[in-house]
């Protein structure tokens, strides 16, 4: 279970591949410099709850992993992640789909 820490205070506690993921993603979106709405839902355990964060160039971003071999990047789900950045309502965690690349080729 990572950990994305926004501005020294706000945390949410994801899932290692999840958090590479929203990494990635994150990160085109800042070189871009397109900030954006970013919103997770907490885990149950804690109280639930949604927590909505604005992520910009000058915000301090830390991601925390805690394995320590980096998670294979399925594209479709950077897609549909990218999808939802770019939205009004910002970025938001949707199911990861099967990744295309590791499809079966079709028979001739």
């Amino acid at each position: 279970m990572g950990r994305l820490t926004y501005e020294g205070g706000v945390r949410a506690e994801l899932d290692d591949r999840v958090l590479s993921h929203l990494q990635v993603v994150i990160g085109t979106k800042l070189r871009r410099n397109e900030p954006f709405f970013f919103t997770w839902h907490g885990d149950i355990s804690t109280g639930g709850g949604r927590t909505t964060v604005w992520v910009h160039s000058g915000a301090s971003l830390v991601f925390g992993y805690f394995g320590g071999r980096p998670a294979k990047i399925n594209r479709a789900w950077l897609e549909a992640l990218m999808r939802t950045a770019n939205s009004p309502a910002g970025l938001q965690i949707v199911p990861e789909p099967p990744d295309e690349g590791d499809a079966p080729e079709p028979l001739a």
